[in-house]
């Protein structure tokens, strides 16, 4: 009787798990893509730790989470683009010293926090727990990120691969990369429930990396790579659904196996591929 009752309870919470999965990881991937280009993915880790303490001070405060954690996301991005035209630091030594800084702050909020249930799902992912306003939170964010990424994808594109060229035909390149770091802290508000503050790096780098190995085309890696994205999500979730594990490492595993099968069996970049043609005569070899 009892089993019978909990099982559409079970059902919603599953299905708006999945969901709210599959849209995060989602965009991840999709940015993924050109974060991996452009070697950005150092400030998607800085991104990513330094919300943290806006989500703390927003809980505290009684405020939205995103917003919390979008406002300490620019923040950084602030911070690091000032202490580099400031110092004569590198920009790996600064994206360092504020994120470290900032993730330090989040984590002696949290130990000051009397209520820490919450939050410790904010570093680590509660996805099982998505409610119905978290879906929709999580898919608004997701579609103006994607609708933006998209609308100008072909900017971006030529950003990542030729800044220079961009700016001598006249694309605003400061206001490009201005859009993309925004956006970079939209994607990070939108994983946090489904992965949490430590893992959601993990889904801003693996799946541009895996659909780098595998494509020769951009157009094909950002497909690729929100690919990855997705079916990460959907084993994911149902790994920590059947074996009671947890989803956002499921997420990330599931994710690196991916990354794996690319990088040992990618047609043109893979391991496997490039030893046995190393080993064929020239005359035999596929030409590329």
């Amino acid at each position: 009787m009892i089993d019978s009752l909990l099982q559409p309870l079970h059902y919603e919470f599953m299905q708006n798990a999945l969901l709210v999965a599959v849209i995060a990881s989602t965009i991840c991937g999709m940015l993924s893509a050109w974060l991996v280009v452009m070697g950005w993915s150092l400030m998607g880790e800085a991104v990513a730790h330094s919300v943290l303490p806006g989500v703390v001070l927003a809980y505290i405060f009684g405020a939205p989470l995103a917003v919390g954690a979008f406002v300490f996301g620019m923040l950084a991005v602030g911070l690091i683009g000032g202490l580099g035209r400031s110092t004569v630091l590198k920009r790996d030594t600064t994206i360092g010293v504020v994120f470290t800084s900032l993730f330090a702050l989040g984590l002696v909020l949290i130990s000051r926090t009397p209520s820490q249930t919450h939050l410790q799902h904010i570093l680590f992912g509660n996805v099982l727990g998505t409610s119905r306003t978290d879906l929709l939170q999580v898919a608004a964010l997701a579609l103006l990120t994607a609708v933006v990424l998209l609308c100008k994808r072909r900017d971006f594109t030529l950003l990542a691969f030729d800044r220079t060229h961009a700016h001598a035909i006249g694309l605003p390149v400061a206001a490009l990369s201005a859009t993309l770091l925004v956006l970079l802290a939209l994607t990070t508000v939108t994983a946090l429930q489904t992965l949490g503050v430590i893992l959601v790096v993990a889904m801003l780098i693996i799946p541009g990396a895996t659909g780098f190995l595998v494509a020769r085309t951009f157009p094909v890696m950002l497909g690729i790579s929100a690919a990855v994205g997705a079916a990460a999500a959907v084993v994911g979730v149902y790994a920590s659904w059947w074996w009671d594990i947890s989803t956002g490492g499921a997420i990330v595993l599931s994710a690196s196996a991916l990354f794996t099968c690319s990088y040992l069996f990618s047609p043109h970049r893979g391991v496997l591929p490039r030893a046995i043609r190393s080993r064929m005569p020239k005359a035999a070899q596929p030409s590329s």
